[in-house]
Formats: C-alpha cells, sequence, structure tokens
C-alpha cells in the first residue's frame, strides 16, 4: 500500500484496561432486547409506508444492499436487517420510533468508516443511512452554513472553497463531516479554528425516544457540552451549523519526503522541535508514516513525510530547510488549492485509504513529544513483524503534529472533549485483507507496537481519541481521567437516554 495513506488517521493513546462497574438506573431488558419476529419484509412493509416519499428502505436482496452496508473496517461490523434511507430529516425520528416499538437495535451510518470493535455489538438492526441529507446551505451573513447531517468532508471542500470558505473537517475526503466531529474532529485547519466541535453553533438532534431537539449554548446546554466529544452516545445529528471562514490562500505548499531507517533519529529529532511546547505555527502540519512502498524499497519500509504549509513556498522555506539538512531519499514539492491536498496526500475520495473492504485496525496513542529510543524500538518491532509476515505489510504507524493554536483558545472545560494538550497524535494501523485466522496476531501486533511507545513514556496518563480507539480501552483513556468528566457525562446519559439506546460507539456506561 502507498505510504500517503497516512494522513486520514488522527489518534491518541492507550494501553488496554477494565472498564469500571457502574450503578447508574439503566434499563438492562430494555438494552439487550430479544430479536424481533418480525421479518425483513415485514419490517419494510410496516415502516415503509410512514417515510417520505424518496425515502428508500430494503433489504439484503435488493442490489443497494452491497454499497450501503459495506464498511471500511471489515472485522467485528455490525449486522442489519434492512436499511432505511430517510429523505428527509423528518423521516429520522419515525424510523427510531418505529425500532424502539419493536425493540430493533439501530445504528445511523454515515461513510462507514468507524473502526471500532464494539459496532460488532450491533446485531439484527436497521441501518439509519444518512446519504441522502447532504444539503450545504451557506447563510445570508456569510458566517455560517447549515449542513445536512450525511455531509461529508470531500463535498464540504470543494463546495466552500469554489465560494470563497473554508471550515474545520478531517483530513479525508471519503469521511464524513459529523462523525469525526462527534468524537472531537481534528483535521488540517485546527491551528486557526480548533477542533469541528469548536466550530459548531447548533445541533438538530434526534434522541433515543424519537424525539427531536435543538441542542446549542442556550438549548439543552448539558447536552451540548456532551455531544462535543462524546456525541455518538446520546442521538443522530440530522443537521447542523457550523462556522465557516474565509480562505486566506489560494494555494497549500506540500511537500512529500522519503527518508530511509538510519535517518530515524535525525527526523525525529526535527519534529520535536518543530513542535517544541506546542509553538508550532498555525500554518505548519507534518505527518509521517512508517509504510512499506515498492518505488523505494522492495527490501525494508521507508520513513515517508509529508510537509504541510497553508502558503506559498517562499513562506514555508524556513521550516523546510531542517528536513532537507537531513539528506532525504526522495523530495517532491507542490503547490495546490486545499480540496486537492487530500488526493495529492493519499487520503482522497479514490485513495487507497478511502477503499471499503479491508480489514483495519487502529491502535492509537498519543505524546507530548517523541523518546526517539523508543522510537526507534518500535520501528525494528514493526519491521520484523512486517518482513516475516508479508499479509501485514499494508500496515503502517503515524505520527501527526498538527498545530494546537486554535485547540488551545477553547476552554478545556467547556466541552466533553477532553485531551486537548496533546501534541502529537499517533496510530498504529494494521491493515490485512480480510482473514478470520489472522485476526488475533493483528491485535497482537498493534497492541505491542502501540505499547513500544508506552513504555517509552513511563508515568505519562495514556490517551486514546474516540473516533479511532480499537474499542476495549479503559474509559478514563477515551473521555477523560478527571472523574467530574465522567460523572457529568452519566448523568446526562442518564438524562436523556436511560435505556443505553445509543450504545454501540465506545460507550463510557
Amino acid at each position: 500500500m502507498h505510504a500517503s495513506v497516512l494522513l486520514g488517521l488522527l489518534a491518541l493513546a492507550a494501553v488496554p484496561g477494565s472498564a469500571r462497574t457502574l450503578d447508574y438506573p439503566f434499563n438492562i431488558a430494555a438494552r439487550t432486547p430479544a430479536a424481533p419476529d418480525l421479518t425483513p419484509a415485514e419490517i419494510i412493509s410496516q415502516l415503509g409506508p410512514q417515510l417520505s416519499a424518496n425515502s428508500s428502505i430494503f433489504a439484503d436482496d435488493d442490489r443497494r444492499w452491497a454499497n450501503a452496508t459495506e464498511r471500511w473496517q471489515a472485522y467485528s461490523r455490525p449486522n442489519f436487517v434492512v436499511v432505511a434511507e430517510p429523505a428527509t430529516e423528518a423521516d429520522v425520528p419515525v424510523i427510531v420510533k418505529y425500532a424502539n416499538s419493536y425493540g430493533i437495535p439501530f445504528l445511523a451510518v454515515n461513510r462507514g468508516h468507524g473502526s471500532t470493535k464494539t459496532l460488532g455489538n450491533m446485531q439484527n438492526g436497521i441501518e439509519i443511512s444518512l446519504a441522502q441529507l447532504r444539503s450545504i446551505q451557506i447563510a445570508e451573513d456569510e458566517k455560517s452554513a447549515l449542513f445536512g447531517g450525511g455531509a461529508f468532508d470531500g463535498e464540504v471542500m470543494d463546495t466552500l472553497w469554489e465560494k470563497g470558505f473554508v471550515t474545520g473537517t478531517g483530513s479525508c475526503s471519503c469521511v464524513s463531516l459529523m462523525g469525526p466531529g462527534l468524537g472531537g474532529g481534528h483535521g488540517r485547519y485546527q491551528g486557526f479554528y480548533g477542533l469541528i466541535i469548536d466550530m459548531l453553533i447548533s445541533l438538530n438532534v434526534v434522541l433515543a425516544d424519537g424525539s427531536t431537539v435543538t441542542v446549542n449554548e442556550t438549548s439543552h446546554p448539558d447536552l451540548w457540552w456532551a455531544m462535543r466529544g462524546a456525541g455518538h452516545n446520546f442521538g443522530i445529528v440530522t443537521s447542523f451549523e457550523a462556522e465557516i471562514h474565509p480562505r486566506t490562500v489560494d494555494e497549500w505548499f506540500i511537500n512529500r519526503f522519503i527518508f530511509t531507517q538510519d535517518k530515524l533519529e535525525a527526523v525525529f529529532e526535527v519534529l520535536n522541535e518543530q513542535q517544541q511546547d506546542g509553538g508550532q505555527p498555525q500554518e505548519l502540519m507534518n505527518y509521517l508514516a512508517f509504510s512499506w512502498d515498492e518505488e523505494f524499497s522492495t527490501t525494508e519500509p521507508i520513513l515517508d513525510l509529508f510537509f504541510h504549509y497553508v502558503g506559498s513556498a517562499e513562506d514555508a522555506a524556513p521550516h523546510l530547510e531542517p528536513w532537507e539538512a537531513i539528506g532525504p531519499l526522495s523530495s517532491t514539492p507542490q503547490s495546490l488549492p486545499y480540496p486537492e491536498v487530500p488526493d495529492a496526500t493519499g487520503t482522497g475520495l479514490h485513495s487507497d485509504m478511502c477503499q471499503h473492504g479491508n480489514t483495519n485496525m487502529q491502535f492509537p496513542f498519543s505524546i507530548k513529544e517523541h523518546n526517539i529510543t523508543a522510537t526507534r524500538q518500535l520501528w525494528d518491532y514493526y519491521v520484523n513483524v512486517t518482513t516475516a509476515r508479508p499479509e501485514f505489510q499494508q500496515s503502517i504507524v503515524v505520527f501527526q503534529a498538527y498545530s494546537l493554536q486554535g485547540v488551545q483558545a477553547v476552554d478545556p472545560d467547556s466541552t466533553a472533549f477532553p485531551h486537548r494538550d496533546d501534541r502529537i497524535q499517533c496510530d498504529v494501523l494494521v491493515t490485512y485483507e480480510p482473514d478470520d485466522s489472522l485476526d488475533e496476531d493483528a491485535i497482537a501486533f498493534g497492541k505491542q507496537l502501540r505499547q513500544h511507545s508506552a513504555d517509552g513514556h513511563p508515568g505519562e496518563e495514556q490517551h486514546v481519541y474516540v473516533n479511532y480507539a480499537f474499542g476495549d480501552e479503559p474509559v478514563e483513556q477515551m473521555y477523560g481521567y478527571e472523574p467530574w468528566r465522567l460523572e457529568r457525562l452519566r448523568e446526562t446519559k442518564t438524562k436523556y437516554d436511560p435505556d443505553n439506546v445509543f450504545r454501540f460507539y465506545n460507550s463510557f456506561m
């Protein structure tokens, strides 16, 4: 797999452990309903007439089924009996109320890139596809836009850029805007405007009982706090208003460097220097991956670095010099409009990174700075395993250094997102063609790679970016170690979802 697939991965840290036993008053019977006796045909005949004219509802004998249910992560995937695709926001509460009336679990699906193993707990349910809810309407004052809950990054980037605007998105064109946003939402513009959640103005939400609410600073403020960082646990966002900003440059400068393993220590010294004390300029981002790429070597992996700068090559030059001084194997500069950056860096809509069907397990971690000795050990282990096991050679280890200026400008207590001080987001992505016989070895491989980093940072809290958690990490690593955070989340959950209907995506209960 081409090394430039690294850009879509936005991740933080974890060492697996046990979750707490909870004493909250949840209706256990409602959380684990018996499988309904209804057949797919009966569900379609009953629910279909209740939906608006352009909605769809179908089962696995329909030609649309494979495309609607295919996922980026083949391991531990949800199982559905029907797909309901609403044409309007008003259809979503109808589907939720119907499912509740029969005790059928349901899961809202946007682009199908969620990778946590906990999604496999969804069995015999209804997929609520948001594929038709993709509208983008710029407000008259041109300071915000109203997005459909199914809007995805590529469409958002293209539409806004053409009109002279940008907003925060993830790094992959193919991924939804709100899916990652519910867990925080790291991305290339965070140095300027913060996380995706920091640009939100209002959410239109379908709650667990099928009721609809508008959620913002003054309407349901407790839910407003909780959904910005833990939103997968609280409802389905059918549309949302978010800030947009005038685009400040016409082109970004991108430089891809390829380094051989003998340059590893020098490379990570520069990464530490450029990220030191969180002082990385707003305009600067560095993404690096350990990966195999036959274009450069068939005998060992490479270090594949993408240098990003929001501006011209001339303005980027002082930050570029340390990388050139190391002596890269290859250096490829280019300037291009922002919507073309994903294609150029391996995370465009049609890139390898964005395609469904593989097993893609993620084992994220975050660090404040690189322990270069530990990084060398991580590299050696990665090389040894992938050399001995070629079936894992699509796997990569990613190190991402975004600017933190926009992220840290927001009060850390004002949202449920707990990790605003994490300087370097990292991820082990174990990728291979689906094969159940490889799953246990793949998990052991990913966890051991992550453990090498943890061993190199003794005494530090282990943090996990919830959007890319493997799914068995302690809840504190995903949602914060401060006791008040989890207490507040659980109180809000008890209020808005007492039957734990939204339980399939990295639950904190």
